[in-house]
């Protein structure tokens, strides 16, 4: 970790005005500080602040978030006691874009080689191209969950990347290693029926706030799915902490945002998080970053739920149904842990890809999914992770 120490700065010490109790996280991580250097090979869990928000065409000021958070996160007790969490510092500016982008590249891609699950604290969102990125050496086929209330892409491949056009660039990489992209919470005025076609087109998953609005736990397959995570606070109503310079009066609630992070941080496969578009200098009343910190607080505490629940056919931890649908053209094996109550369902695939996507063939659902199936319809998430992988 010595060779990315210029790339970070410490922690200022007035990140730990609050800390006043010795089971409080901020004197129980492990932070780097000018006092102290993190191990980090005892850590599960690393925190990593990005100073940076060079491309972002509107909400300037994200870069000054990473410490206000970690003013109130610093002040958490783990209701779970688990402190196997490092805090590394803040990642400061390159000297251009690019240069930080390669920076939490190569930091992201290095924690992640050694099993550490990444917080990325921004910053505004270009940067969760970056946290793309860091799977980019891994040779890893991963899927990508997107918590926003916009839809930040564009078709003209030459334009410079920020955060309105990233997951386009994301989506358009060659080559490209994303498997499925799921986009949670979008408000259909700021986002143009040309980019929901793209994604139809592509069948990847999407989902308007009011679908997710007050059901949230409708969205844990899809959160169960991801790899990577992103979430911008324009996802977030207003007055409920998203304080961001493009703010809607609409929007998911402080307690959905929390109990998605919560989700996230359960995911057994889910190895990073992004929180970008955090912005502290326009939000006076410091809620955006308190709400910051709690669903920190939530993704660890998710992530200390974890069970290990990875669906095996014939375990006896797992009971397998199987329904034939359409005249027995298709049959489906939904799988049901006994464990968790959880449910997948299993795409099938051709024999040449199972290196690469035999597991993206074990699809989250719901029960839900299983009863739909039963009725001889095909549930929808099935069927697009079964075109996906047909078209390879």
């Amino acid at each position: 970790m010595e060779d990315f120490l210029d790339f970070l700065s410490p922690v200022p010490d007035n990140c730990f005005d609050l800390v006043n109790d010795d089971y409080q996280y901020g004197n129980k991580w492990d932070i780097y500080t000018k006092n102290n250097m993190p191990d980090i090979d005892k850590a599960k869990i690393v925190l990593i602040g990005i100073e940076e928000d060079r491309q972002a065409i509107i909400n300037k000021g994200s870069a000054h978030s990473p410490n206000e958070v970690r003013k109130f996160l610093y002040s958490f007790f783990p209701f779970i006691s688990k402190y196997e969490v490092a805090d590394i510092g803040n990642l400061q500016q390159g000297n251009t874009i690019k240069d930080t982008y390669f920076a939490i590249q190569s930091i992201g891609e290095y924690l992640l080689k050694n099993d550490k699950v990444v917080i990325l604290l921004g910053g505004s969102n270009d940067l969760a191209y970056a946290q793309f990125l860091m799977y980019e050496k891994l040779e890893r086929i991963i899927n990508i969950c997107n918590v926003d209330a916009y839809v930040d892409f564009s078709r003209e491949i030459n334009e410079e990347i920020s955060n309105k056009n990233y997951i386009g660039k994301i989506i358009l990489k060659e080559p490209n290693y994303l498997f499925n992209y799921s986009h949670i919470a979008y408000q259909s005025y700021f986002v143009g029926a040309h980019n929901v076609q793209f994604m139809d087109d592509l069948y990847f998953e999407y989902y308007r706030l009011g679908s997710v609005r007050s059901k949230v736990d409708e969205a844990e397959p899809v959160i169960r799915n991801s790899d990577a995570m992103f979430f911008d606070f324009s996802a977030i109503k207003r007055n409920d902490g998203g304080i961001v310079e493009h703010f809607s009066p609409n929007g998911i609630s402080a307690e959905e945002a929390c109990q998605i992070m919560w989700y996230a941080g359960m995911n057994d496969k889910l190895t990073s998080v992004g929180l970008y578009e955090i912005n502290a200098s326009i939000d006076k009343t410091k809620v955006s970053v308190h709400l910051a910190a709690q669903m920190i607080w939530s993704f660890i505490e998710g992530f200390y739920n974890r069970k290990d629940d990875i669906p095996i056919k014939n375990h006896p931890d797992y009971e397998t149904f199987s329904v034939a649908l359409h005249n027995g053209k298709y049959n489906i094996n939904f799988i049901r842990s006994h464990k968790t109550g959880r449910w997948w369902m299993e795409v099938p695939y051709p024999p040449h890809l199972v290196q690469n996507y035999e597991r993206h063939t074990m699809v989250p659902c719901t029960e839900k999914d299983y009863l739909t199936a039963q009725s001889d319809e095909l549930p929808e998430r099935w069927w697009q992770t079964y075109i996906r992988i047909s078209n390879l």
